[in-house]
């Protein structure tokens, strides 16, 4: 071979190489990206092509589902009374994929693409059919959760109901909201202009309140700095707190004062159940002061203060669904540690993690980590896995527990009567967080029932209410509660 064909040779030998590499490139370290690339139709007719799985409340509704379209895409996305359910869906469209809730918490299998899937996508490929997608079913009960969206109507709130024993949502609305359904149509400009149109909203009904929205507890939070006093071993539900009408805040001439004079206690005095019963700031504010800052923080970190928690889904699985991490200053002057502690200042919580304290009180101090996923379904209906209940923490001990259940009874006995079931007694706390000037009030509720047989925990919350907690979010609660027990 004369130097002139080796060279060639060598040349055709190295493309080849270079070819080959290049494919190996493509084919294996790019291939995911290159198929989340929106530039990429034939990834966006792969994904359409197939029937996605279904996502399904707790008795079997149907709350989203893929049925076969007229157009090139097979498959379109449809959602059942999308606003009440869309902030558990979440939406799945042209433009963004999966996107928010279980829709974007369990892509990999919703789309069928899952490792967990391969036995079925084995099937699928031997015998020429679909490879279909696992279903998802919810711990979401309809009722409650159509209930929850009716009675919060027009305003702008969130209900978040909870099993104390597991940790399962029974209920997670949002208002306002949304329709999934006007995002998942196949016609790219009209996606678009819908989306455009929901971020562009001055209400914001595309967010989550229920995980993703902080709000001042008010005095909800007091259940807070009640559990570190009991835990302290330095007081009981009978202790005698200092309260009065009145209460200079440290090193300032800033005047706290209680909304009804039975928070004020008799000769300066009050017992820490009737300071919780009737909502004594001046009590809990020097309460706060005498506990201090670590004591309180370290509480309240126990009940899931400071940490994004996970409600559904892993890296694996798809974007995990996660709650915005609720806040208690760890470090602040006495002033400050005063309003904190009458959920004030710089403490700010979401619905779900009020919603969490009520559960730990019921649950005898245990704190379930939350869930909204039940179970996962292949398309033989055969169940790839299933939610176990597991423990978020020992939140406190089942004896502060029984003395905050005490406390929170004597709130609606003493305080809100007309709370009370006709079948079952109820355990709660009001809120009402002042929220930057005079005339805006955040109302909150949480609490459980039966009282001394727990099955559910509920919190609302009321943006810019007219009525104090109880007046506007609690009838909201009870009649979660009714119906959850009926």
């Amino acid at each position: 071979m004369n130097k002139s064909l080796r060279q060639l040779f060598t040349a055709v030998i190295v493309l080849f190489v270079i070819l080959g590499m290049s494919t190996t490139v493509l084919m294996t370290f790019r291939a995911g990206s290159l198929n989340a690339d929106s530039r990429n139709s034939r990834a966006l007719y792969h994904e359409f092509g197939v029937p996605r799985g279904s996502i399904l409340a707790s008795d079997g509704t149907v709350l989203a589902e893929s049925d076969p379209s007229n157009d090139s895409l097979e498959y379109q996305r449809k959602y059942s009374n999308g606003t009440v359910y869309a902030p558990v869906t979440g939406y799945y469209s042209i433009t963004a994929r999966a996107d928010r809730g279980v829709e974007a918490s369990r892509n990999e299998l919703l789309s069928g693409q899952s490792d967990s899937l391969w036995w079925n996508k084995f099937k699928s490929l031997l015998s020429g059919s679909q490879n279909r997608g696992a279903s998802i079913e919810t711990s979401i009960n309809p009722k409650l959760q159509s209930l929850a969206y009716s009675l919060l109507g027009n305003r702008t709130g969130s209900v978040v109901a909870i099993e104390p024993s597991t940790g399962r949502i029974l209920a997670m609305a949002s208002t306002p909201s949304y329709d999934p359904n006007t995002l998942a149509v196949h016609d790219s400009t009209k996606a678009n202009a819908a989306y455009s149109s929901l971020v562009q909203d001055a209400s914001n009904p595309m967010l989550n309140r229920a995980i993703s929205e902080h709000y001042p507890p008010g005095s909800t939070f007091k259940v807070v700095v009640a559990a570190a006093a009991l835990e302290s071993g330095k007081y009981k539900e009978d202790t005698q707190l200092p309260a009065g009408s009145s209460y200079t805040l440290p090193n300032t001439n800033t005047q706290l004062t209680n909304t009804t004079s039975a928070a004020n206690g008799s000769n300066g005095k009050i017992s820490m159940s009737d300071a919780l019963a009737y909502s004594s700031n001046t009590a809990f504010a020097q309460l706060g002061v005498a506990l201090g800052n670590k004591t309180i923080s370290d509480q309240a970190t126990k009940l899931g203060f400071g940490s994004s928690i996970t409600v559904d889904g892993t890296s694996t699985t798809g974007v995990p669904m996660k709650a915005t991490a609720s806040s208690f200053p760890d470090t602040a002057t006495a002033d400050k540690l005063a309003l904190a502690s009458i959920g004030q200042g710089d403490t700010v919580e979401t619905p779900l993690q009020n919603a969490m304290i009520a559960a730990a009180v019921a649950n005898d101090g245990k704190l379930m980590q939350p869930t909204i996923v039940d179970r996962v379904r292949s398309s033989d209906l055969s169940v790839i896995s299933q939610t176990s209940p597991s423990e978020y923490s020992q939140a406190f001990s089942s004896d502060t527990a029984k003395s905050l259940t005490n406390m929170m009874k004597s709130m609606v006995t003493k305080d809100a009567p007309s709370l009370q079931l006709t079948n079952a007694q109820v355990a709660a706390k009001s809120g009402t967080a002042q929220t930057g000037n005079n005339t805006s009030i955040d109302a909150w509720m949480i609490g459980f029932a039966p009282a001394d047989n727990p099955k559910i925990a509920v919190a609302v919350v009321v943006r810019d209410a007219e009525s104090a907690g109880s007046v506007t979010a609690g009838p909201i609660m009870k009649q979660i509660m009714q119906e959850a027990l009926q």
